[in-house]
């Protein structure tokens, strides 16, 4: 109201000096006037009533800048976009480069680009990057540098690579366009990274990560390739190399399992950089060797730490410990197998995010007989230099249709869960704790699947694996950095375990298996490369040492056939698997070869 009286007495004014001026060029005379007046009163009212009109907008709120890419450039470069988010921009912000005011382009009300010239960059410092509204109201926001550097300061250098390496043929995990992520220092928005010395697509994310697309070609055949990344001129420089690994196959295999018909077996590879795949053979039920059954599957873009199948035989289960470098939770994937040729289908996964937001980092699953339940240990990634987690148990129903999994809760379990076993019976369910040196002991409520603690009991130092013999009488835990396994007797009542002492095994022993007759054990020594065998006695559960046997390099995971006529055993560092047949009277295995996984 105060306004547009101001305007009458102006108008009016002006009438005086013979300058007449209206709105819209119409005439003003005081009649009129005095009508406007009398209309306005009604429209606002007399006596402090709220004012507003037709034509009233709110003035600009002060806008905020919360991110700037890119946020460095190298003196001396080229023009280029700049995009600022933040809140608050209205189609008349302003941005400011330093001392200078640079075109702007209103996107929407969180994000405005600015054309920054060449001469806005000639020269090293930090200029600050602020954007301003105009008045009424608006205002200044907060000031968020942006560094031009040296071109001495830039050249580019490659930390790591990921993934760093694919099977041939293979597409990279989740990822249609074959993304490769470099991490390093020193990139800028120019920096182009390079595939044996050839320029490929690529997007600067920040000053430590680029991505670059990579073809089907450039990995369709074994070999490797040498990545760099180039900063441009002037002063361009080309970063140190980096390798990228085109294998026959998976790499890192760290757990093989065979189906109850023993026609099929599985193995989860770890991979490189996070990323897993699943490697399929065919058993042949004479000799035992395993032939592959087509390339290995991706599983997800994590670490892939176990592979367990159902009692039905119908699907398979990959436990996932997360990608340390992504900070990803892990997951359980879910994979229909095909009765006829054992290839594995992707059906569904359930990641670990776990009961109200707890992190999950699964190393280890295992069902329960009935193919009702199963049961993920939350510890982390594979005891060699792993992220940690949320020292739990995931409990899972099954539906027996698709083979999906619902949560049923999780559970408490000592320090780094890594391995779970159920007992034969599925009345009881086990877990090793990596960090806390015991085994967390449960009941299994048969109704419900959820598990009931009846408390620890104490092993070696840093147990790894744990298995049950077939009649559920006894239990077996290798306990890696003392370099023996533990052995117990089950209450067949309660379902607790009491210990009947240690046996030494190789040097970190990782994983342990019972044949199904419950006569022999056999356990996998990650660093003496090779294979315990023992005998059972049927009384008392007390393993007797029958020898060793060489395995390939870095052993990480034992499985005995169904049939109890062969063993296998994935060896992490030479990426393969070896084959053993079984002696049926002293246990005793015998190489019959080994295939890369």
């Amino acid at each position: 109201m105060k306004n547009f009286l101001l305007i009458l007495i102006s108008i009016q004014n002006s009438r005086t000096l013979g300058r007449s001026r209206s709105i819209r060029h119409v005439g003003f005379h005081s009649r009129t006037i005095a009508l406007l007046i009398v209309a306005l009163i009604g429209v606002w009212g007399c006596g402090g009533g709220t004012s507003q009109s037709v034509n009233d907008q709110s003035p600009p709120p002060t806008p905020t800048i919360t991110t700037i890419s890119p946020n460095s450039a190298v003196a001396g470069g080229a023009a280029f976009t700049l995009t600022i988010n933040g809140t608050n921009f209205v189609a008349s912000s302003m941005v400011k480069f330093g001392g200078s005011a640079p075109a702007t382009t209103f996107v929407n009300s969180t994000q405005l680009t600015a054309a920054i010239p060449a001469a806005s960059i000639a020269s090293t410092g930090t200029p600050a990057v602020t954007v301003t509204n105009p008045a009424p109201g608006g205002g200044t926001s907060n000031a968020i540098n942006f560094t031009v550097t040296s071109s001495a300061s830039t050249v580019p250098t490659i930390s790591f690579l990921s993934p760093s390496c694919v099977p041939a043929g293979e597409q990279f995990v989740d990822s249609v366009d074959n993304q490769l992520t470099v991490v390093g220092q020193n990139f800028v928005p120019g920096s182009v990274v390079r595939w044996n010395g050839s320029d490929r697509p690529t997007a600067f994310d920040e000053n430590v990560v680029l991505t670059a697309q990579i073809s089907a070609s450039d990995i369709a055949a074994v070999g490797t390739a040498a990545v760099t990344v180039f900063n441009p001129g002037p002063g361009g420089a080309t970063s140190n190399t980096s390798t990228f690994t085109i294998t026959t196959g998976a790499v890192d295999p760290q757990s093989i399992a065979v189906d109850p018909a023993g026609k099929f077996a599985y193995v989860a590879s770890a991979g490189c950089s996070a990323q897993g795949y699943v490697s399929m053979y065919a058993i042949n039920p004479t000799t035992g060797a395993l032939a592959s059954i087509g390339p290995p599957v991706p599983s997800n873009d994590e670490s892939t730490d176990s592979v367990t199948v159902d009692p039905s035989g119908k699907f398979a289960y990959v436990a996932s410990s997360g990608n340390v470098w992504d900070i990803d939770f892990g997951s359980v994937l879910t994979y229909a197998i095909n009765p006829a040729t054992g290839a594995l289908t992707s059906t569904g996964v359930i990641g670990g995010t776990g009961i109200n937001g707890t992190p999950e980092f699964f190393n280890s699953v295992a069902l329960d007989p009935s193919g009702k339940f199963t049961y993920a240990a939350d510890g982390g990634a594979f005891p060699y230099g792993g992220s940690g987690s949320s020292s739990s148990v995931s409990m899972y129903s099954i539906n027996s249709t698709t083979g999906d999994l619902t949560s049923i809760g999780i559970i408490d379990a000592g320090t780094s869960p890594d391995s779970v076993a159920v007992d034969p019976a599925g009345k009881f369910a086990y877990v090793t704790n990596f960090g806390s040196n015991d085994v967390s002991m449960y009941t299994i409520d048969a109704t419900t699947g959820t598990l009931i603690s009846i408390g620890t009991i104490a092993t070696g130092t840093d147990p790894v694996s744990i298995a049950v013999d077939p009649a559920g009488k006894f239990a077996y835990v290798t306990n890696s950095n003392s370099n023996d396994v533990s052995m117990y007797t089950i209450n067949a009542t309660t379902g607790a375990l009491t210990s009947v002492g240690t046996i030494a095994a190789g040097t970190n022993p990782v994983s342990v298996g019972v044949d199904p007759s419950g006569k022999f054990a056999y356990v996998a020594n990650f660093n003496s490369n090779d294979v315990s065998m023992y005998t059972i006695n049927a009384t008392t559960g007390a393993l007797t040492p029958v020898g060793t046997i060489a395995a390939g390099m870095s052993p990480a995971s034992i499985a005995v056939h169904p049939s109890g006529k062969f063993a296998y055993v994935t060896n992490a560092a030479s990426n393969e698997v070896s084959m053993y047949s079984i002696d049926a009277a002293t246990g005793a295995l015998t190489l019959i070869g080994t295939i890369g996984t």
